[in-house]
């Protein structure tokens, strides 16, 4: 299905029924990253997932102008009041958390709660902390720019806190080989998503008094000192809680999604 917005056309997927669940996804993914995960969801909720804009189905009104939060969260905005007039569930994962943070502060009342999963959010950050990972940010785009994914690829995991010799996965996973797609995907994530990141301003005190119910996630093997550690750490000081351990790393969701959306569903089901 497609959906206009401002300056672009977003694709998206809906599965399932029950109370509305949006999935924004983490890095280059699309509306079928998570498709292990969404299979075992859609019993108890109407499940959607989309290809933000810029990535495989959404393309830009202007490919040539550069993508901001704003955007990105004006997307979800509309998406949702096409979808549903109820607050609707949300589980926002690295970029997907951070557009989810923002929406919790820009439209408040179309969210009933947020699950935000390792936030790649530099602005929740104290001002040392938020120039270290901004400047990590920045120098990643440099990398990508003179040696490619191959050379990029080391350094995102580093600063993601993913050990790919030690990543243990689920069996029976779908695929997801590196399609040219999918190569064009992380071309524009590094290029422009990584930019809307760096650039985006979110205030704390606003986060803080926001009426949605949201719970900082953290993947069990990311280290807390990587950049997303500190940010769901730095979020879970915010809402008031400790960071809640999800199955696997920093991609949990694709790599464990059984354990996954079992704590999942616990979470929701305590909210």
């Amino acid at each position: 299905m497609l959906l206009a917005t401002d300056g672009a056309t977003l694709h998206y997927k809906v599965r399932g029924s029950g109370p509305l669940l949006l999935i924004s996804q983490s890095g280059e993914g699309d509306a079928d990253r998570s498709t292990d995960l969404v299979d075992r969801l859609v019993d108890r909720y109407r499940v959607v997932t989309y290809d933000r804009r810029g990535l495989s189905r959404s393309p830009l009104t202007h490919p040539e102008h550069d993508v901001t939060m704003e955007q990105h969260t004006d997307d979800v905005h509309r998406l949702l009041g096409a979808l549903t007039d109820e607050p609707a569930l949300m589980l926002g994962c690295s970029m997907g958390a951070a557009i989810g943070l923002h929406l919790a502060v820009s439209h408040p009342g179309q969210l009933r709660a947020l699950v935000a999963h390792d936030p790649v959010t530099p602005s929740l950050l104290p001002p040392r902390q938020r120039a270290q990972h901004v400047a990590e940010l920045a120098h990643l785009q440099s990398v990508y720019r003179e040696g490619g994914l191959k050379a990029a690829f080391p350094a995102i995991a580093a600063v993601l806190g993913i050990d790919p010799a030690h990543q243990d996965t689920e069996p029976d996973l779908t695929p997801m080989p590196l399609t040219p797609r999918r190569l064009a995907n992380f071309d524009f994530f590094i290029g422009q998503d990584f930019t809307a990141v760096i650039g985006a301003e979110l205030a704390a005190e606003a986060l803080r008094d926001s009426p949605v119910r949201i719970v900082a996630a953290r993947g069990c093997t990311t280290n807390p000192s990587v950049f997303v550690g500190q940010c769901a750490r730095q979020l879970g000081e915010l809402v008031g809680h400790a960071p809640v351990p999800f199955p696997g790393g920093h991609n949990g969701n694709t790599t464990h999604p059984r354990a996954y959306a079992a704590r999942l569903q616990e979470v929701l089901a305590e909210m």
